[in-house]
Parts: structure tokens; C-alpha cells; sequence
């Protein structure tokens, strides 16, 4: 028998707005610095999505609580740094990652990024990530799980996409997908636990 998996919400379209320039962003981000909202900005294009509701919320609190419990069973000294702003005027881009992780002591990005996608369209969330220098980010959609891991130096830096994380090291991404699809959260977490005890 297979266990149920999270129900997947119809996907919503942010709003975008071309053309802008940096200093437009940043005057139209403090306008509308309200709850509800989370803006991006890529390449002269506003992003405005409305915040995510609880399905949004309960993978994303469940990815974090797989790989917290990894990270500490694996011995990584790490700093979870959730969905701190990310955003450089030098290379026109703002992000915020649904959870994010430094891996190891003194870094002044996360290593890791993790989005989960419940919403279509929208800036391309690689590339703003590639230009902030971002190692590793993973997407979870549709009870799927991708990783990209960044490539290359200078102008030649581009994402591929891997089958295991090479900052997660040793971590069983299927394992881990498996459990993030389950419906109870207490019921994944002792799953993911008890094979991570084996």
C-alpha cells in the first residue's frame, strides 16, 4: 500500500512588472512593505506573488525538518538562515528562498537554497540564484524533488542539474522525497529517522 502524499493546490501566476530600474524596485518595495507579499526581482522585472498558503507551508516546514534532523545526525555545523533576503544591486537581482542553509561555519551566503513551487511563471528563480553564487538549490514541485548544483567560474557559471547533493553529502534523496510526501508530519519524521538510525 502506498502512503497518501500532499495535495497539490491549483498553481497561481505572480505579477510581473518590466522595466524597472533598481532604484524603482527598491522605492516600489518599500511601498508595498505589507504582509501577504513577497517580492523578486530579476533583470529590470518586479515579481509580486501573494504569500503561500498552508500546503505552501507544510513542505516547506517538512523539507526542513528531514534535512535539520540529517544535518545534525550527519554531523554538518550548520546554520539554517530560513528565507533571509538575498539581493545584490550589482548584479539586479533580490530572492528570498523558502529555507536556506549555511553548511559550515563563517560563510556569508547560504550554500543551500530551497524553493518550493506551488505558483507558475514568475522570474527565472535559477538565475537570480546564479548570480547571488547560490552552490546548491533544490525545487520541490508536484512531490518532485530537483537539485542543481552550480558549475564554472566568471561568465561560464551555470546550474546542472544532479541526481544526489553535492552539499547535502550522503543524504538519500529519495529517502528524503519519500517522507516529504507523507501526510502526517510525525509519522515522516520517525520514518526518516529510523532509517537514518539503521
Amino acid at each position: 500500500m502506498t502512503p497518501a502524499t500532499i495535495a497539490t493546490p491549483k498553481k497561481e501566476s505572480p505579477l510581473l512588472f518590466e522595466g524597472m530600474t533598481w532604484r524603482e524596485f527598491k522605492a516600489v518595495e518599500q511601498l508595498l512593505d505589507r504582509p501577504g507579499y513577497r517580492l523578486s526581482f530579476l533583470d529590470g522585472i518586479l515579481e509580486i506573488r501573494r504569500m503561500p498558503g498552508e500546503p505552501h507551508e507544510t513542505v516547506k516546514k517538512r523539507i526542513a525538518a528531514l534535512l535539520e534532523l540529517y544535518l545534525l545526525m550527519a554531523g554538518f555545523d550548520f546554520t539554517p538562515t530560513g528565507s533571509m533576503t538575498l539581493e545584490s544591486e550589482t548584479v539586479a537581482v533580490k530572492r528570498e528562498a523558502d529555507e536556506s542553509y549555511k553548511l559550515a561555519p563563517g560563510r556569508m551566503l547560504p550554500d543551500l537554497a530551497i524553493e518550493v513551487v506551488f505558483s507558475s511563471g514568475g522570474i527565472n528563480k535559477l538565475d537570480a540564484y546564479k548570480r547571488l553564487k547560490i552552490k546548491e538549490v533544490w525545487f520541490w514541485e508536484d512531490g518532485v524533488l530537483e537539485v542543481y548544483h552550480l558549475r564554472g567560474k566568471g561568465n561560464t557559471l551555470h546550474y546542472e542539474k544532479v541526481s544526489s547533493s553535492e552539499e547535502v553529502k550522503g543524504i538519500d534523496l529519495d529517502l528524503l522525497l519519500r517522507c516529504m510526501n507523507m501526510v502526517n508530519h510525525v509519522e515522516a519524521i520517525k520514518t526518516f529517522q529510523q532509517a537514518l538510525q539503521k
